[in-house]
């Protein structure tokens, strides 16, 4: 293989996990139209086409899609091999992207790190807030954070923070307006600030558990938010009944802005996991990150 096919291959490899010439071509640092014209010279010598482009996105042809699944691992093997190598510099360095959700790093993450960066001036960390559940292999993350329950197989998991429940609220004006529910069912009669996923697009179904009973209510309202923050400052504003995690609210409680609804039906659940993929060697950078988050009861 030229040298030039290696570089045009990877500016594919970018392409393809991207699914759009624009961020690829920003995430490479070059023009939207050397990359397009990079990928046409590649797909000529090889005599196949490997992306189909359309005003709207970019997707790999099934022959694209063969060699994206065939490459990216072994280049991804490779970046890691050199990046173990900052071992024999005297401070771990590069770059660590993690994926979280923005409870996750408002609670967990962020407070842990925050005194540890400082003695590592040559870490780079970036957090990219979402609440999807996103694919940290094909979008090129080193590490995710998610609930214990809901971590695949074939990661390694790491517990970075305690137990932790989602809580039915609301302001006491919003409840003088309309008495509290005395049983989940009783949220479909209520103005519900709702949560909207991400990944799948569909809104939360609130779950609760009781005496070994297990319910999820679609509940209905006039706002839909896809952050925690948002629907708690809506409860607060008198808008209806949000369903975040207590210990954003927590202080609300206490000095009563919220009230507190449904609250025996809200039971514990795994708290936050720091993974990644098993069979990639762990960077010196990405050592010092997981155990400056890691949990210590």
């Amino acid at each position: 293989m030229q040298r030039d096919d290696m570089k045009d291959l990877l500016w594919f490899l970018a392409v393809a996990r991207e699914k759009s010439f624009t961020r690829a071509a920003a995430r490479l640092g070059t023009s939207q139209s050397t990359l397009s014209h990079t990928i046409k010279q590649l797909e000529a010598r090889l005599g196949v086409r490997l992306l189909t482009r359309t005003t709207r996105s970019v997707a790999p042809t099934e022959a694209g899609e063969r060699l994206f699944r065939s490459v990216a691992p072994r280049i991804e093997d490779i970046e890691a091999d050199l990046t173990s190598l900052a071992a024999f510099r005297d401070k771990p360095s590069g770059t660590v992207r993690i994926t979280l959700s923005d409870h996750a790093l408002q609670t967990t993450v962020w407070p842990k790190l925050r005194p540890v960066l400082l003695d590592y001036p040559d870490l780079r960390v970036e957090l990219y807030s979402d609440n999807g559940m996103r694919n940290i292999v094909e979008e090129r993350f080193d590490a995710g954070v998610r609930l214990g329950e809901s971590i695949d197989r074939d990661m390694i998991a790491v517990r970075i923070g305690p137990d932790w429940r989602l809580v039915a609220v609301a302001s006491p004006d919003y409840f003088r307006r309309r008495p509290a529910p005395k049983t989940p069912q009783d949220l479909v009669g209520h103005d519900c600030i709702n949560m909207r996923q991400t990944t799948f697009g569909g809104l939360y179904a609130w779950e609760f558990t009781k005496d070994g009973r297990d319910l999820r209510v679609r509940v209905e309202g006039q706002l839909t938010f896809n952050t925690s923050i948002a629907m708690i400052d809506a409860a607060m504003s008198g808008y209806g009944i949000a369903y975040v995690p207590e210990d954003l609210v927590s202080r609300h409680l206490s000095e009563g802005r919220l009230e507190l609804a449904l609250g025996d039906w809200s039971l514990p659940f795994p708290g936050y996991h720091l993974y990644y993929p098993s069979r990639r060697q762990i960077s010196p950078a990405m050592a010092v990150i997981v155990d400056a988050l890691r949990h210590r009861s």
